[in-house]
């Protein structure tokens, strides 16, 4: 074997069959017919970050007068999971669409892996995997030909052997035909097309919607291990507790602005509680400081709480405690909190 020679700075060069190339320098070199890769390790030279698999530049989207999205700017690296959080109407799925070039954007820019979607869109979505919040399939068909056909169209192969772990997986009828198949099902069928073709990365569009808990689990749990081995993930939805779960940052889309780009340590910090407490005696108590509109009946008081979980537990610790509810507000609530925060 001849080996190439060594860059100016190079320490030493190291012949992999397979490795994970992030955050090195890489170089390949044809030999025998076949790609080598060559990890090299620099001397005295910090290894290049994570480029952006996903970059907007001021996108904006208008359907005549109507605003779809506006000014829409973010950026997602290599191997992150990405939260993408916002109401229903919020314009979550706009920017997706657009994203990915199914709608052509009024004004602004959008990258995918460092290239403009409206002139490689078709290349580059070979690279990702896309998961709609609805889907709408050819109802005479079965999950397993429409799996089928959507693997061919990749030129996978051992198709069917993918195909049938996945649906074991998830414990979905391969031969039961679409149009008899639950809303539940239908997103599994999906769920499988976005991920079979092992993509580079997946955009989920309001991806658990439908499933159960112990579907939403392993749907979870899958998503961690195609990312452990590389992927890229998009994660939009309106459910802040699969954000906090997967995400290591968000953004933050309200009437189709980006509003804030927070990694989730921050978001956690300014998370409200909604807090229904049962006491023992009718006498009303003053309330944990973060404390905000209280509301008394009796030996029950409802409030929304802001501030360290650790300090809501201890003043809980010295209340006479007869019952007690910590529930997640709903996403306009969370919005207006850090809004005014």
């Amino acid at each position: 074997m001849v080996l190439l020679p060594l860059p100016e700075g190079a320490e030493k060069m190291t012949i992999f069959p397979d490795v994970d190339a992030l955050m090195r320098e890489e170089v390949c070199s044809k030999f025998n017919g076949m790609w080598v890769q060559c990890v090299v390790f620099w001397k005295g030279i910090q290894p290049t970050s994570a480029m952006n698999i996903i970059e907007t530049q001021s996108l904006s989207k208008f359907y005549g007068k109507e605003r779809g999205i506006t000014d829409v700017t973010i950026s997602v690296k290599q191997g992150e999971i990405f939260g993408f959080i916002g109401p229903n109407g919020a314009g979550k799925s706009t920017t997706i669409r657009t994203l990915l070039g199914l709608l052509a954007p009024s004004s602004g820019e959008a990258k995918l892996f460092g290239q403009s979607i409206l002139e490689n869109g078709h290349e580059l979505r070979r690279r990702i995997g896309y998961l709609p919040s609805e889907v709408d399939y050819y109802a005479e068909m079965t999950s397993r030909e429409l799996l089928e056909y959507h693997a061919n169209i990749y030129g996978l192969e051992n198709a069917g052997e993918k195909i049938r772990e996945l649906a074991h997986y998830f414990e979905l009828d391969l031969d039961r035909p679409i149009a008899d198949l639950s809303f539940g099902n239908k997103k599994k069928c999906a769920i499988i097309q976005s991920v079979v073709h092992e993509p580079e990365l997946l955009i989920l569009d309001e991806p658990t919607s439908g499933l159960d808990p112990l579907m939403q689990n392993r749907f979870f749990e899958l998503l961690e291990s195609r990312n452990a081995k590389g992927a890229t993930i998009f994660f939009s939805s309106h459910i802040l507790s699969e954000i906090q779960r997967l995400c290591d940052s968000a953004a933050i889309i309200r009437g189709g602005e980006i509003t804030a780009v927070e990694d989730i340590t921050t978001l956690l910090a300014k998370q409200m509680k909604k807090v229904r407490l049962v006491l023992e005696s009718d006498a009303k108590v003053e309330l944990p400081e973060g404390a905000q509109n209280q509301e008394w009946l009796g030996n029950k008081v409802l409030f929304d709480y802001v501030g360290p979980t650790k300090d809501l537990l201890q003043w809980l610790g010295r209340q006479e405690v007869v019952d007690l509810t910590l529930s997640e507000p709903d996403l306009e609530s969370i919005f207006m909190n850090y809004y005014r925060r």
